[in-house]
């Protein structure tokens, strides 16, 4: 391994204390380690950077310029390590990775507050449904919807939501209101095109949980896509709450079935690599989203 640096500051302190065991005692190494270290260093250069007598240590005239030379690369080593310790400031190239649906109802309308209160912090922001590998993407932070598959990264929750079935008061005009889970078999459903753990949607009916495998002529690849269908009338989706509920509070979206909605819901957690000392943008960003996400249950 390739330790010029430490011959260096070893170099360094026998120039300090004027002979190998003054500088062995003062880096607590043993005087065999620094007669090595330095006849390893002049022998890489070239060139006999002390005289050794049994009385006494001086540096030739080559070692009085070395010293010169490095002494300076050394302060300004140390300046560069006391500075992180000073600043304790969050900075740099934050990447985060979210779904489109969680990044454009919940990530997007709360990253200004983020960005005000730390602008040495410029946010990298991808929306895409498809899963990401932290390290291949190089993505600081992925937020995940439902189970957990990345089992390297380190996981903080930031919430939970639960499902909810919903129409467009347009297509409930069109085509009726369903009363029951069963009148879903004469409606148009808004299913998704990418494969699910469990391709069917679940109802509590007569005290017990049914899954009911749905039917429709249109697949969408996000969730994003599915509830852009569902508002425009195409039919009846079941998403997450936090997606919709803008929709359902501006009433361009309507819940129906609730009172067969089983209260099942979707983890929400944000996703970082491990690291014994995480950069303090990626933790800072994680605490925002913990004590700033309001998630509709």
């Amino acid at each position: 391994m390739d330790n010029r640096l430490g011959e260096m500051m070893i170099f360094l302190a026998v120039a300090q204390h004027g002979s190998f065991a003054a500088a062995a005692k003062a880096l607590r190494i043993t005087p065999s380690a620094v007669s090595r270290a330095m006849a390893r260093l002049e022998a890489r250069l070239g060139v006999q950077l002390a005289t050794r007598t049994t009385r006494a240590l001086a540096l030739t005239a080559e070692g009085l310029s070395y010293r010169e030379r490095i002494a300076g690369l050394m302060d300004e080593i140390d300046a560069v390590e006391r500075s992180f310790e000073r600043d304790r400031t969050p900075r740099g190239m934050l990447r985060v990775n979210a779904s489109v649906p969680f990044g454009t109802q919940c990530l997007l309308p709360i990253l200004p507050a983020y960005l005000r209160a730390h602008p040495a912090v410029t946010v990298d922001l991808t929306l895409s449904d498809a899963l990401v590998e932290l390290v291949e993407e190089r993505a600081d932070i992925a937020i995940r919807i439902g189970p957990l598959r990345d089992t390297s990264a380190k996981a903080r929750k930031l919430g939970r939501s639960t499902m909810a079935v919903v129409a467009s008061p347009d297509y409930l005009r069109r085509c009726g209101t369903p009363k029951h889970p069963a009148d879903l078999d004469r409606h148009t459903c808004l299913r998704f095109n990418f494969r699910r753990s469990i391709d069917s949607w679940p109802f509590r009916i007569d005290g017990a949980v049914v899954q009911r495998t749905m039917g429709g002529p249109f697949l969408g690849n996000s969730g994003e896509t599915v509830r852009l269908m569902a508002v425009a009338g195409g039919g009846i989706a079941r998403l997450g709450r936090f997606h919709v509920a803008a929709d359902l509070a501006a009433g361009r979206l309507v819940e129906i079935l609730a009172s067969h909605n089983p209260g099942d819901g979707e983890h929400i957690h944000a996703l970082f690599v491990p690291h014994d000392r995480l950069a303090l943008r990626v933790r800072s960003f994680v605490d925002f989203l913990v004590e700033t996400l309001e998630l509709p249950g």
